[in-house]
């Protein structure tokens, strides 16, 4: 029965591993860093919740679930460079997109740990932090006034 256990377990590893690659297009060096970046992540965020006190199950379930949907981001950026010739500028993009999210990420987890930090990466972070925030759209407001005339907002 043992063997036979194993031999399920093989089965389905490499059923996981032949999926994966296929809609991922295979693992990169990119992939491979945004896969340790996510669980890294994941890891650092359970653990300064636990020291903190606030390890709650749901915000983790919902921690897997935003990891899940990078990874399935990553999938449709792989078949948009299919389509297009497969040249992975799609997928590298947002590869390296995650990529940073995740080390921003990793960094404030890892200071709410209370683990110091260098300065160098602290100045990145800021960097990063301003870099992600877009700007203001001149033509948007912050609340759209109704449109007096008809009496309804504006279609959007």
């Amino acid at each position: 029965m043992d063997d036979r256990l194993t031999h399920i377990f093989k089965g389905a590893a490499a059923g996981f591993g032949a999926v994966a690659g296929y809609l991922l297009g295979g693992f990169s060096v990119f992939v491979h860093l945004l896969l340790i970046m996510v669980i890294v992540d994941w890891l650092t965020g359970w653990a300064a919740a636990w020291i903190r006190g606030e390890l709650r199950s749901r915000v983790g379930f919902h921690g897997i679930i935003r990891k899940v949907a990078i990874f399935l981001v990553v999938v449709v950026a792989h078949f948009i460079d299919a389509a297009l010739g497969g040249l992975n500028y799609f997928q590298n993009a947002v590869i390296c997109f995650y990529l940073a999210n995740e080390l921003l990420s990793i960094t404030e987890n890892v200071g709410r740990m209370g683990v110091p930090m260098p300065t160098v990466l602290r100045n990145a972070v800021k960097i990063f932090e301003s870099k992600s925030d877009p700007a203001p759209n001149p033509n948007m407001s912050e609340s759209e006034p109704e449109n007096k005339e008809q009496g309804q907002k504006p279609a959007v």
